[in-house]
Order: C-alpha cells, then sequence, then structure tokens
C-alpha cells in the first residue's frame, strides 16, 4: 500500500502513527515486551490480563492478587518501553471479577481497553471519570447493534472503537460450531464463500458504527482482525472502510515476543494441515495447533484440575481439562503437553523474526 495512503489510527484523542494493533494474546504471550515494542514502532501495542499473573510466586495461592498486581507491573514496563506509543489490554468479559481487571488497568494508567468474550456491557459505568477509551469486539452487525444500543441508552455513550473479529482470527472465536463448518472440513470453496459474505458484515458493522457515532458526534473507528498479514489483505480492509486492522499470530514469531521460543518454532514448524478447531472446556469453539495434549483430550483422557478462577461460565467437575494449565505450559515452552492457540494463517510464518519486521509485512515496508 502506498504510504500516501496510509492514514494514522486515530482514537479520539489517541493516535498512532500505523493503522495497526497487536491483538491480545494471553495466557502470558503479548506482555509488556511485545506490547511495548509494537507501540514502540508506531502501532497499539496490546497486553492480555488473560492469568497475566501466572509468572509470579502468589499465583498458586492466590491467582486473582497475583493476576491484578501482574496487570499494574505490565502495563508500567510496556510504557515505558512506549516511548510515548499506545498501549491497550484486552480483558475478556467472561473473566472473573471482570470490573477489578477493568479497574486494575485504569488505574496503572493504560491508554485503551479492548473487551470481548461477551459484551462489556457495564464497562461505560467502570472507566467513567477516567480518561481511558473502550472499544467492544464484535464479530456480527447483530452484536455490534446490541453494544450500541446498550450503552446509549443505559450510560448515554457509545464505543470509542469497534474491533471486529473474523473467522480466520485465532484463540477463542466469537462463531458457532456450524459456521465454522467449512474451516473444521477444510473446504477451501466454503471458505472462500464464508470470507466475501462476510466483506459485507464488516460493511454492515461500519454502517452501524457510523450511526452511532453520527449520534455523538464522534467518529468511531471499525478495526478489522482475523488473517490479515500482507499489504493486499490491509489494503483490502482498508478499502471496505475500516480505519485499522488487527494482528496477533504474527506477532508471536518475534525476538520480542513473550512466550518462550519453544512456542514460537511451534508456530514457524505449523502445517496448514495442523491448525484445527477445537471446543474449550468453557464452551467456545476455538483455533489451535494439533498436538499430543488435543490428541490425549480427544482420547477422552481427563487431567486433574485445581481451578484458577479465571472464567465465570467454567464447571471444574465437569470440564476434560484446566484451560489455564494448559495454556501455561504451552507459554512456558512445553508445546507438546499445552494448548497452543493460533490463527489460521500460522503456516505462512516461517522464521522468527522482528515486529518491525511483521509490521512491514503486514502493512508494507515503505510504511514503517
Amino acid at each position: 500500500m502506498k504510504s500516501e495512503q496510509m492514514k494514522p489510527l486515530k482514537i479520539g484523542e489517541l493516535t498512532a502513527r500505523l493503522p495497526i494493533i497487536q491483538g491480545g494474546m494471553g495466557v502470558g504471550v503479548s506482555l509488556s515486551s511485545l506490547a511495548g515494542a509494537v507501540a514502540a514502532a508506531g502501532g497499539i501495542g496490546v497486553i492480555s490480563t488473560a492469568q497475566i499473573g501466572f509468572y509470579r510466586p502468589d499465583f498458586e495461592m492466590n491467582p486473582l492478587e497475583a493476576n491484578l498486581k501482574a496487570v499494574k507491573e505490565q502495563i508500567i514496563l510496556a510504557k515505558e518501553k512506549a516511548k510515548g506509543g499506545v498501549i491497550g489490554v484486552n480483558i475478556m468479559v467472561a473473566t472473573r471479577n471482570y470490573k477489578e481487571y477493568v479497574m486494575a488497568a485504569v488505574r496503572a494508567g493504560v491508554d485503551l481497553i479492548i473487551s470481548g468474550a461477551g459484551l462489556p456491557k457495564n464497562l461505560p459505568e467502570y472507566v467513567r471519570g477516567y480518561a481511558v477509551k473502550i472499544a467492544p469486539i464484535v464479530s456480527s452487525e447483530k452484536a455490534a447493534k446490541v453494544i450500541c444500543r446498550l450503552w446509549d441508552r443505559n450510560h448515554l455513550c457509545v464505543p470509542d472503537m469497534v474491533v471486529v473479529e473474523g473467522p480466520l482470527a485465532g484463540g477463542h472465536l466469537g462463531f458457532s460450531e456450524k459456521e465454522l463448518s467449512p474451516f473444521m472440513e477444510n473446504n477451501s470453496d466454503g471458505i472462500s464463500q464464508m470470507m466475501a459474505d462476510y466483506d459485507g458484515e464488516i460493511r454492515r458493522i461500519i454502517r452501524v458504527c457510523r450511526e452511532y457515532g453520527e449520534k455523538y458526534e464522534k467518529e468511531i473507528p471499525v478495526v478489522v482482525a482475523g488473517g490479515i498479514d500482507t499489504p493486499e489483505k490491509t489494503e483490502h480492509t482498508l478499502s471496505l472502510g475500516a480505519s485499522g486492522i488487527q494482528a496477533a499470530t504474527p506477532f508471536v514469531a518475534t525476538e520480542e515476543c513473550d512466550a518462550h521460543n519453544n512456542f514460537k518454532e511451534a508456530y514457524v514448524k505449523a502445517k496448514k494441515e495442523d491448525v484445527v478447531i477445537l471446543k474449550s472446556p468453557v464452551g467456545m469453539p476455538g483455533r489451535g495447533i494439533k498436538n499430543a495434549f488435543l490428541e490425549k483430550v480427544a482420547r477422552g483422557k481427563r487431567d486433574k484440575i485445581h481451578c484458577k478462577q479465571c472464567l465465570e461460565n467454567c464447571n471444574p467437575a465437569t470440564i476434560p481439562y484446566c484451560i489455564t494449565d494448559a495454556l501455561i505450559r504451552a507459554v512456558k515452552g512445553d508445546v507438546e503437553n499445552g494448548l497452543v492457540f493460533c490463527g489460521a494463517n500460522v503456516d505462512k510464518i516461517r522464521k522468527i523474526s522482528t515486529v518491525r519486521e511483521v509490521i512491514g509485512n503486514i502493512l508494507g515496508k515503505e510504511n514503517i
């Protein structure tokens, strides 16, 4: 994409020089090192708060307290590394004690809160009086209408930004198993048709945001995520009317990523046939890399579970494994016995590079 066409991403008075957000990845994949590097390079760096305190010595005994301390620690570290750039956090609505995580991030001085895995109905109430910007994650026009209507009616405000996560995204997905069936069947025609249809959904979401933005005399930028990893895909997305793109998977295989090197190498080695749609213990479909752990789960093997109090809708008595434990094992380097979430295009990653290289590969090298 030509540099004169590349506009900054503006969210109210916040401005990122480049229209790219690094998606939040828990547990421990996107912490201060990755987020700070992306922000320093001109994008928006995002820390995931999902079990963020796993590295602290008090995590096993008191995960909530450890996590809240880590939220503050990681935001402060990221802001130092960002050199004036924009730092955000991704906080899942499904997180237990959701409000406490929001308040910890706000008090630590975060610039932006991105929130999905549910609709953040009361987020405006929690941040009232603070300068932080707030952005819900949606996957459909219906969800965009619902959250804009709720915030308008109950809080007399609208989102500062909206993130649209499409079907090619990694981790937990905002689609039903039926909607994701082309990916489960590796049906290339079905996948192509779904993506073509989703362009229309993106346009409709942008229209909803424009309508509510006009009511409040503000622009609500829409940022699109899921499988956007080349300048051509970026240009196509921006041509739909989006203000920017969000990418996560490409940033994992970077020197700055906070995950263990084995985790990064799992991305480099992954082939197309290794990417699977899986059912998370909390009932949501997700996308990850096939390994010995997932094969064990498929055979009905059940782990011993010590609940870490991470998600609201999780019953330790019925789930096959603890998602926190599985993600921690992977991010610490035991990738065969842990859960490795990824995006649909992980097979395109060939080497461990740098944040600046990744941004250049996505936006076009002339833009960084």
